[in-house]
């Protein structure tokens, strides 16, 4: 296992198998990150890796249900991300793009995510593993550049919720 270690981030890859996880602590109730990953109008806030922004994002948020976001590049191109929902709660939520809606299956299933929403005193512990197909296909998200890409998105999610204070 290799791991990228901060003071509130921790990047790992798991060699031998086909997870990538990222776990972070964030400074807010764990309903809010669970809102900020299931709300459309909050994803569009910050789950592309700046420069690149989200230009549309829908979640029919149910076991079976879809999901859709379109990453937009600084170029302008767009690349949109399907998915179906595995498992919804408050607690967890689990998508896979192996299918695009309605159980129709994808054309190259590539990943499983895995959020998880722990409280942690007054914030959260936050972690995403992905599971690849194939050891392959974490390799190619690797080198696509997962662990900066996702540190940067768990940052600005960080920074979307911490912000809201009650």
């Amino acid at each position: 296992m290799s791991e990228s270690n901060s003071s509130e981030l921790k990047s790992k890859t798991w060699a031998d198998g086909r997870d990538l996880i990222l776990e972070r602590r964030i400074d807010s109730k764990p309903a809010r990150v669970y809102a900020a990953w299931t709300q459309p109008e909050l994803i569009k806030q910050w789950f592309a890796p700046a420069p690149w922004s989200v230009s549309e994002a829908r979640s029919d948020l149910r076991v079976g249900g879809s999901s859709l976001i379109v990453m937009r590049g600084p170029d302008g191109a767009e690349f949109p991300g399907r998915g179906v929902y595995l498992e919804v709660s408050p607690e967890r939520l689990v998508f896979t793009d192996a299918f695009v809606e309605a159980w129709t299956p994808s054309e190259k299933p590539f990943m499983t995510v895995m959020l998880d929403f722990e409280p942690d005193g007054t914030g959260t512990l936050y972690r995403a593993t992905v599971r690849h197909w194939s050891q392959a296909d974490r390799e190619s998200h690797e080198a696509m550049g997962f662990h900066q890409g996702w540190a940067l998105c768990a940052e600005q999610l960080a920074a979307l919720v911490e912000s809201v204070r009650s």
